[in-house]
């Protein structure tokens, strides 16, 4: 159990603690996705408002994360000076953290408890969002599925911190 314990350890040290920069939900299918200061998570269903909140109840797609620090990446392929968070149709834009390292584990934003199920993959409609070559610069960089497992308010500038879970 110590062994278990230094390695969490290391791997919380490293992962690090970020914070929501960006915030947003889309109430219907091919809508524009809507800034928000504050969402409600609900539990097994995603953000109020969003409209995948209550058509898959339990998918491993509820909530959608993507890292800050590869839009600058993306802008900067695309010759852009940035990239609005809207347009990647993602739910929550955060910084400071690896979400990638977040896969498969539970971690805290505001509120809420989620768990990272699956790499978030771009799809064909970067390319009408972002222009020519927005899907393949987004390849590798799409982001973080994530189910919530509880319930809890997630405002801009709340952390985002990976918890542990003894099983």
């Amino acid at each position: 159990m110590a062994a278990q314990q230094a390695l969490f350890d290391r791997i919380s040290e490293s992962i690090g603690e970020g914070r929501v920069e960006w915030l947003g939900v889309r109430p219907e299918r091919r809508q524009p996705m809507h800034p928000l200061q504050e969402a409600y998570a609900i539990e097994a269903l995603g953000l109020e408002s969003d409209r995948r909140c209550h058509s898959r109840p339990g998918s491993a797609r509820q909530i959608t994360l993507i890292n800050a620090e590869h839009l600058e990446l993306v802008a900067k392929w695309l010759d852009r000076s940035e990239i609005d968070p809207s347009l990647v149709r993602r739910n929550i834009v955060v910084s400071g953290v690896n979400l990638q390292a977040l896969r498969h584990q539970h971690f805290a934003v505001g509120e809420a408890i989620l768990l990272g199920t699956a790499l978030c993959h771009p799809c064909s409609r970067m390319d009408e969002n972002l222009g020519v070559g927005g899907h393949a610069a987004m390849l590798g960089h799409g982001g973080l599925c994530a189910k919530v497992i509880q319930p809890g308010l997630i405002k801009l500038g709340d952390a985002v911190r990976r918890l542990e879970v003894l099983v």
